[in-house]
């Protein structure tokens, strides 16, 4: 099996538990590189890889052609344009960029240097975000009418990160961290609308950047796709709701994943590694044949990131698709900075 080197360009959170397991785990990858500025906190998972002080130093010496920027997304620019300067293939966390003008530009330096840049959208991978599309996709509920997906939380307090809660840092905020996937996953379902409504501030008053934001999708005069995510949620709410002329969906949010990687959980490649359900997830009710209700109880398949680290090693040694190409999302982000002018300026903003 060919054999990808990648380097990591940090060791928190994301590092430890997005992407340094698949890259350990998956036989065609070999974690050659991590960047800890003061610390050696993988040398015990992961001794193999090299330790560097800082990204620049990283690019200059480790032999790898993969980078994956996993930094705070106020870097993520800075890091990404020196890799693809240096002409590494590029995976980038999301929010790709703090605004589309960056993110266009990292498109045309990828293109100008032959290398690849994905963007990790690894929410695609959810077993709930699945489930939702698999039932879309079986046309069981008709002609979609209205949808909502939701990510909400119960985080009161400040969490200490100012790159995601300082409100004079760029791209800060739930509208771009959760946003980002809520709003790729519309797209996903229902492509891209035709114009948008958005109310974006902060619940935890002006100290902090905002915690919360309620967007309607407009597409035509047949479809309305309602986005929203809240910190004030101590009681879950279904987190996908679709509704069609022959019947209606909710679906939990379900996946664990993150949980259990986080508590050490080891994806093994090849295999579901994930803990199966212990209950249903979802309720559909549709009409069947005869018109008459049917509601029944329905239980969603394992997700599993590893398959984006596949889909990834499969276009860099066989020429399949990109998964989550950077072009693709920066419609995304689109959405994004006209949800937040929506929200400015009071009024609908048309997208097309």
């Amino acid at each position: 099996m060919q054999l990808i080197k990648a380097g990591l360009c940090a060791f928190g959170m994301s590092g430890k538990v997005f992407h340094a397991p698949f890259l350990k785990e998956h036989p065609g990858y070999y974690l050659e590189a991590i960047v800890e500025r003061t610390r050696e906190d993988s040398r015990e998972k992961y001794p193999e890889a090299n330790i560097y002080r800082s990204v620049e130093e990283m690019l200059e010496h480790a032999d790898i052609e993969l980078v994956i920027v996993n930094t705070p997304v106020q870097t993520h620019y800075g890091y990404t344009r020196m890799a693809l300067e240096a002409g590494k293939n590029v995976i980038v966390e999301k929010p790709f960029t703090v605004n589309v003008a960056e993110a266009e530009e990292l498109v045309r330096l990828a293109e100008e240097k032959g290398v690849f840049l994905s963007v990790y959208q690894n929410r695609r991978f959810d077993r709930d975000y699945l489930q939702v599309q698999k039932i879309i996709s079986e046309g069981k509920l008709g002609n979609i009418r209205e949808a909502e997906i939701r990510f909400d939380r119960f985080r009161t307090e400040a969490s200490g990160k100012a790159h995601k809660e300082d409100p004079q840092a760029a791209g800060s905020g739930s509208l771009h961290d959760l946003g980002s996937h809520l709003v790729d996953q519309a797209v996903q379902y229902f492509g891209y609308p035709e114009k948008l409504f958005a109310d974006v501030f902060s619940m935890k008053g002006e100290g902090f950047a905002n915690d919360y934001f309620e967007i309607i999708l407009y597409y035509g005069n047949t479809l309305r796709v309602r986005l929203k995510s809240s910190v004030f949620s101590r009681e879950a709410h279904y987190a996908y709701t679709v509704h069609g002329d022959q019947g209606s969906f909710l679906q939990e949010r379900s996946d664990n994943q993150e949980n259990e990687l986080a508590a050490g959980a080891l994806p093994e490649y090849g295999l579901e590694w994930t803990r199966p359900l212990k209950e249903p997830d979802g309720i559909l009710n549709i009409l069947n044949d005869q018109q008459q209700a049917e509601r029944t109880l329905t239980s969603s398949e394992p997700g599993n990131y590893m398959n984006y680290y596949q889909q990834i090693y499969e276009f860099m040694v066989f020429g399949y698709v990109l998964p989550s190409p950077a072009e693709e999302v920066i419609k995304n982000m689109k959405i994004i900075e006209a949800a937040a002018e929506s929200s400015r300026e009071g009024k609908v903003i048309s997208l097309v």
